[in-house]
């Protein structure tokens, strides 16, 4: 089969975002131009290519381009990386490597959507599994993160250091090979093993039993599956996870536990409200 309709599609692509761009917003006179946004030419130098070589992409000639024309190009028409990913599905056939990025948190419109879920404890983690954002059910279920500092908030260090969280487990060995495989994928996954290897670091020197476990390379998968707890208070429940990602933030999931009860599930929502009536008084 041709993969004719696939550089087609390349081109229509490159052309339009060329023609969105302004090009007094890089320096370039508007004078003497047929048509809006830049030159096939100007976005050659800017992604340090031929311009030959750009017109045949536009044109779905010269075959398919490489990875790193292809960021050099994503960079020269400033894409998005919903964009970016675009152009490389239809450039290559698949997205790009991955490519970590720091989150700068969630949007308030984000957190109400946690907030509405109660009393089903939900969160939302990093690829690095650094806690960024949760609701109350998470506050009285499963740990407070809102009494640590910023750069304590990460699943691993409570699985690992926080006595509560271990004891809170009926097999916690398995709880935390099954927590510490899955964050090695996601960690590989968004490329960003150079990030948490200070954590890595960290959690070797100060839990035994971390270095024991990451030595043995193992990996997980963390798509949906069932927690059984022993809440300090509650008592003995079971809630049933599933595991979301957030559209348009790739460095994000958002993690949801549903009482498999409407009993359990009275039962958070009664100890949300006596913390609430707490806090409040």
């Amino acid at each position: 089969m041709s993969d004719a309709p696939i550089e087609n599609l390349l081109g229509h692509y490159l052309k339009d975002r060329r023609a969105r761009l302004d090009p007094a917003a890089f320096g370039y006179s508007q004078a003497r131009r047929r048509t809006a946004g830049l030159r096939r030419e100007e976005v050659a130098l800017r992604a340090n290519i031929s311009p030959t070589w750009y017109t045949w992409l536009e044109q779905g000639r010269g075959g398919a381009p490489s990875a790193d024309v292809l960021e050099r190009i994503a960079a020269a028409l400033m894409l998005t990386d919903v964009e970016r990913e675009h152009l490389f599905l239809l450039g290559l056939g698949h997205p790009p490597d991955a490519r970590y990025r720091k989150g700068e948190g969630v949007t308030p419109r984000l957190q109400r959507v946690l907030d509405a879920l109660e009393p089903s404890p939900a969160l939302i983690r990093t690829a690095t599994w650094d806690v960024v954002a949760w609701n109350r059910a998470v506050a009285a279920m499963l740990t407070d993160y809102g009494a640590l500092p910023p750069g304590q908030r990460n699943i691993l260090r409570s699985i690992f250091l926080d006595p509560r969280s271990r004891a809170a487990q009926y097999d916690w060995e398995s709880v935390a090979r099954f927590v510490l495989g899955a964050f090695r994928v996601d960690a590989a996954r968004a490329g960003a093993s150079a990030e948490v290897a200070p954590l890595i670091e960290e959690l070797c020197l100060l839990s035994p039993d971390f270095e024991r476990m990451w030595g043995d390379y193992d990996v997980r998968g963390h798509g949906e599956g069932t927690k059984h707890l022993k809440h300090p208070i509650l008592g003995p429940i079971t809630v049933e996870y599933s595991a979301f990602a957030v559209d348009g933030r790739p460095d994000l999931s958002m993690i949801v536990y549903n009482p498999v009860t409407a009993e359990d599930g009275a039962r958070i929502q009664a100890l949300i409200d006596a913390r609430g009536a707490e806090e409040g008084a």
